[in-house]
């Protein structure tokens, strides 16, 4: 079970490994974002080295507040980005489809993004599913071609719950649309309310816990990382709490060929 460096915003990149190692969880998935820590590869390792725990997946610089992270060409940050994993040893990089603004990005979003496995064969990208974005009254849909990853088809997926609650989807059939290309799954919950919320699992309405359960008859042997909002939180015990209680929900529900396992080194 991985932690998600988001998961202990506004406090640091630094703070993930931490809580992690405080915690017990299995490893960290870094969120590329303004943090120069979460950019830079040598303190990452410094940090895993020190905590004694490894990063697993790395999380695209995808978000609007990253577009500006490493380049504005979308290509090149997901070339840092799989290069940030590739010299850290995480198999997996989660990517968002392209924004609908990104014309040159999203017209040859699945050939380029082939031409970049192609120069990481070890790394696996993973399309993460989205939703749409409700304002004043209204919904739009800022991706290319949508916000559901598997409309379009590639070969590795991240299912996020949280997600899939926005965009009123259901989790389960969700991972069903993704068959064997589900590699990562983003743990969070969700109300179904139409907004983004990533509740500490067990909160919302969403079946995390039949998710997690239904993992090993599916075949999954990627890697689950706990991806929750605690901004909102009036202290650090409270964050800790929060993030103990959604290990402890992870670990009763997933059978123990579902975690991820951990090699030293």
């Amino acid at each position: 079970m991985l932690l998600s460096s988001s998961s202990v915003f506004p406090e640091p990149t630094a703070a993930a490994f931490e809580m992690a190692a405080t915690v017990g969880y299995d490893g960290v998935e870094v969120m590329v974002w303004t943090d120069a820590v979460s950019q830079d590869a040598g303190a990452l390792q410094v940090l895993s080295d020190h905590y004694d725990v490894p990063v697993l997946s790395v999380h695209a610089p995808c978000l609007l507040v990253t577009q500006r992270v490493w380049s504005p060409d979308p290509w090149q940050r997901l070339e840092r980005a799989a290069e940030l994993a590739e010299t850290l040893g995480a198999p997996t990089v989660v990517v968002h489809p392209p924004f609908t603004w990104q014309r040159d990005y999203a017209r040859n979003f699945a050939g380029g993004l082939a031409e970049v496995q192609a120069r990481h064969p070890d790394t696996m990208f993973a399309i993460e599913n989205m939703y749409p974005v409700r304002m004043a009254g209204r919904s739009f849909v800022p991706y290319v071609p949508g916000w559901d990853p598997t409309e379009a088809g590639y070969d590795a997926y991240t299912l996020d719950l949280s997600h899939c609650a926005a965009s009123h989807t259901d989790a389960l059939a969700m991972a069903d649309k993704m068959g064997a290309g589900l590699k990562h799954v983003h743990l969070g919950d969700g109300t179904g309310e139409g907004r983004d919320e990533h509740l500490v699992p067990g909160r919302g309405t969403q079946p995390c816990a039949e998710l997690l359960r239904s993992l090993s008859g599916r075949g999954f042997r990627g890697s689950v990382a706990l991806e929750v909002s605690t901004r909102k939180v009036n202290s650090r015990a409270v964050r800790e709490a929060d993030l103990r209680e959604s290990l402890e929900f992870a670990r009763r529900h997933l059978a123990p060929a579902d975690r991820p396992v951990v090699t030293p080194g």
